[in-house]
C-alpha cells in the first residue's frame, strides 16, 4: 500500500489507520511511505498499530521509503528496532 498523503499527524492518523488495516487484511505486506514529509508522534503510533495488526494475522509487515522524520521519532522512542527502521540519516 502506498500512503498517498504528504503528512501523517494526529489529524489524519485515524483515517490512515483504517486504510492500512484494510490493505493488510487484503494481503498487502509493504507500506510505502514515499511522499510523506510532515509527521508527528502519531505516525510512529500508526506504524506500530499496522505492524501489530499484521502480526495478528500472521504476516510480516515491511515499511518502505521511511522518511527521516519517522525514523528520527522511532529512534527517539526506542522503537526503531521493533519497526525495523534504521537510524535516521545525519
Amino acid at each position: 500500500m502506498k500512503v498517498g498523503v504528504a503528512s501523517i499527524t494526529n489529524e489524519n492518523a485515524a483515517g490512515l489507520l483504517e486504510q492500512g488495516l484494510a490493505a493488510i487484511t487484503s494481503g498487502d505486506t509493504v507500506i510505502d511511505l514515499a511522499g510523506v514529509a510532515t509527521v508527528d508522534s502519531a505516525a510512529v503510533a500508526l506504524l506500530l498499530a499496522w505492524q501489530r495488526a499484521a502480526a495478528g494475522q500472521g504476516k510480516r509487515l515491511t515499511f518502505a521509503s521511511v522518511p527521516p522524520g519517522i525514523a528520527s521519532l522511532a529512534e527517539l522512542y526506542s522503537v526503531d528496532a521493533l519497526l525495523q527502521i534504521g537510524p535516521a540519516p545525519g
